[in-house]
């Protein structure tokens, strides 16, 4: 009688699960804008790929790069009744409460691309990227170089950004070592024009520099701009080391050209892995493989300019 009533009960969540996806898993997705960067177009292109009708979902999406707006989304497809709620937020913090309100109305969570800064028991799983080894990486890249002296305009990226604050420390521990010189920290909020203004303002002022590290390809391509107008030379052989992150092809082309020094790969395919894991919740099944901070990471690399070549630019470059 037992296992005849646990067959029942596993062909009853098998039927539900069923039922689930035929009528449209409903899933809430907050992101970034796909204007942001060559890397969250391409992240964008990517869910909205995998969490389509055509793959058993009705989704929601709302994309912006204020964390107030990101909050009242959030909030909105709570109240709207979906089953999933995806983010990928602004800013690390301001998120307890929303998140805990989705635990109570019996909504899961996944984060992707970015971490949140609470309670790892208010969302499933976190597919990301380590910011912080990516930040590492490049420094350590950098260091290797065994530069005379390093005087670095440092471009960061949307402040308080799970991506800013990870690229951002490894090279403030430079700064705070003396092992580096900060001629110039602002932030450009990923824009390509507002780093090309940074970068004017520290060639108007007459300050030296010999690094760019610059927290997305966007803004690199910006700081070079101000660089070629000014003639100063940059790359292999260049005056100015250029470093950049997310690894579109378009730049890696600057590397295998030589014009840029380095740039750090950041994964923006994360929804498969998502799309994987709610499949598994929703057959009843419980989610593995994640570390002790319910984390996959994605597996990245830094990319030198005297090593690239034009396999790994079709290999891991982003876009066209």
């Amino acid at each position: 009688m037992k296992k005849l009533l646990a067959l029942v009960l596993a062909l009853a969540m098998m039927l539900a699960a069923t039922a689930a996806l035929a009528d449209g898993i409903k899933v809430g997705i907050v992101n970034n804008p796909p204007s942001e960067s060559g890397y969250r177009e391409a992240n964008v292109k990517d869910f909205e790929a995998v969490f389509s009708a055509e793959n058993g979902y009705e989704a929601k999406t709302f994309y912006s790069l204020k964390n107030d707006e990101q909050l009242s989304a959030a909030r909105q497809f709570i109240t709207d009744g979906v089953d999933y709620l995806l983010i990928s937020a602004a800013e690390t913090t301001g998120w307890d409460a929303v998140l805990a309100d989705a635990k109570e109305q019996g909504v899961t969570v996944f984060l992707f691309d970015r971490m949140i800064d609470c309670d790892p028991e208010l969302f499933a799983a976190a597919v990301v990227s380590n910011m912080a080894d990516e930040g590492n990486t490049a420094v350590n890249w950098l260091l290797s170089l065994a530069l005379p002296e390093y005087k670095v305009i440092h471009i960061q990226g949307a402040m308080g950004s799970d991506a800013q604050l990870g690229r951002t420390g490894a090279l403030d521990a430079q700064f705070a070592a003396g092992t580096m010189i900060k001629v110039a920290q602002q932030t450009a909020t990923w824009d390509e024009a507002e780093a090309k203004k940074i970068v004017e303002a520290v060639i108007n002022a007459g300050d030296e520099f010999n690094v760019i590290y610059a927290e997305n390809d966007g803004m690199a391509r910006g700081a070079v701009a101000a660089l070629d107008e000014a003639g100063i030379t940059h790359g292999v052989n260049g005056k100015v080391v250029v470093m950049g992150f997310d690894c579109n092809k378009w730049a890696l082309r600057e590397l295998l050209a030589g014009n840029w020094n380095y740039d750090g790969q950041c994964s923006p395919f994360q929804a498969a892995v998502i799309d994987s894991m709610i499949k598994v919740l929703e057959q009843g099944g419980t989610i593995e493989g994640l570390n002790e901070k319910k984390q996959i990471i994605s597996v990245e690399k830094g990319f030198d300019a005297r090593e690239i070549t034009e396999d790994d630019i079709a290999a891991y470059g982003l876009g066209e």
